[in-house]
C-alpha cells in the first residue's frame, strides 16, 4: 500500500516528453499552431454541479492553450469526468455504509455480513470505473493502479471462495477476524490510496493528504495486530468522514481540472515521427515569436 503512494507521482514531477515552454492558459480565441488540429471542436454543453458561468467551465468558444497546442472540452470529455466522479461517490458511499456497522450495536440487522459484502462489491466497482477513466499523463502509473485494483478484486474473490465461504462467513467479516487476509484484499485499498494521493498532489486537497496516511495506517495497524480497537475505530471514523468530503468536493471543481492538459494525451497518442515533427514546428514558432 505504501508502494502505491510512493510510485504515484503527479504529472509535473515525472518527466514528460520534450516540449516547448508554452505557458498553459486559455483564451476565447485560438492561438495559431501550424498544422495542429484543434482538439474537441464541438465544445462542452453539459454542466456539472459547481460548473457554470464564472465557475471555470468553458463555453463552446473557450479554447485552452496546452503544452502541445490548443484544445477544447467536448461533450464526451464532460461525460467521462462525471462518470469518474460518480465512481468515487459510489466508492465513498458504499464504504461509509459498510463501515458504519462498526458503530452500530451488535446484532443490528444493518450490520449483516451479506450487506457488507454487497457494499464492498459496489464500492470496488465504483473505484474500478474511476481508475478506468482517471486522467494521468504517465500511462504506466495509471496501468499500475489498475493492476493493483484487479489484484485486489481477484484476491477478494479468492479469499471469499477459498476461506470465508467454507466457514459460512462473509468476506468482510472474515478479513476482520483474520487480518492476514489483507495480503489478498489490500491491493484494492492500495489502488484507492494511490488515486487519492494523486488528487491531493495535483489539487492540494487537505482531506486527500490526510487520507493518504489514514488508509494505509489503519490497514497496516490491523494487519500487524499492533493497533488496539479504540484506535482503529477512531481512524475508521476519520476515514469515513474525509472520504465523503473528498468525493463531494470533486463536484465543486471545474470539469477541465479532471481532464488536465488534453494536448498532452493527444501528443502521447501520436506516432514518434509525428511527435518529433510537432515539437520541431512548435520550437520554430517559439523562435519566430521571440524575434517579433
Amino acid at each position: 500500500m505504501a508502494a502505491a503512494a510512493a510510485l504515484l507521482l503527479s504529472p509535473w514531477l515525472v518527466s514528460l516528453p520534450p516540449q516547448p515552454s508554452l505557458a498553459p492558459g486559455f483564451t476565447k480565441r485560438p492561438t495559431p499552431y501550424p498544422s495542429y488540429p484543434l482538439l474537441g471542436r464541438r465544445g462542452a454543453r453539459l454542466r456539472a454541479v459547481g460548473d457554470g458561468p464564472g465557475s471555470g467551465l468553458p463555453d463552446q468558444a473557450t479554447v485552452y492553450n496546452g503544452a502541445y497546442g490548443p484544445w477544447t472540452v467536448e461533450d464526451s470529455d464532460v461525460r467521462e469526468v462525471l462518470l469518474y466522479r460518480s465512481g468515487l461517490v459510489t466508492a465513498a458511499a458504499s464504504f461509509v455504509a459498510a463501515a458504519s456497522a462498526a458503530f452500530l450495536p451488535e446484532g443490528n440487522p444493518a450490520a449483516g455480513a451479506g450487506a457488507a459484502d454487497l457494499l464492498y462489491a459496489a464500492g470496488a466497482s465504483g473505484l474500478g470505473l474511476s481508475l478506468l477513466l482517471i486522467h494521468i499523463y504517465v500511462t504506466p502509473i495509471k496501468r499500475f493502479l489498475q493492476a493493483l485494483w484487479a489484484a485486489g478484486v481477484l484476491g477478494s474473490l479468492g479469499t471469499y471462495l477459498v476461506a470465508a465461504r467454507p466457514l459460512d462467513e462473509g468476506l468482510v467479516q472474515y478479513v476482520l477476524e483474520h487480518p492476514a487476509a489483507l495480503w489478498f484484499v489490500g491491493p484494492t485499498f492500495a489502488a484507492l490510496t494511490g488515486l487519492i494521493f494523486k488528487e491531493g498532489l495535483c489539487y492540494g486537497k487537505l482531506e486527500a493528504g490526510i487520507l493518504t496516511f489514514v488508509i494505509p495506517g489503519l490497514l497496516l495497524g490491523h494487519l500487524s495486530g499492533l493497533m488496539d480497537n479504540s484506535t482503529k475505530t477512531t481512524l475508521l471514523g476519520v476515514w469515513m468522514l474525509l472520504f465523503m468530503v473528498f468525493a463531494a468536493r470533486k463536484f465543486q471543481q471545474p470539469i477541465k481540472d479532471d481532464i488536465g492538459d488534453k494536448s498532452v494525451f493527444m501528443f502521447n497518442a501520436l506516432p514518434e515521427e509525428e511527435k518529433n515533427a510537432l515539437i520541431q514546428k512548435l520550437e520554430r514558432q517559439k523562435a519566430q515569436q521571440q524575434f517579433e
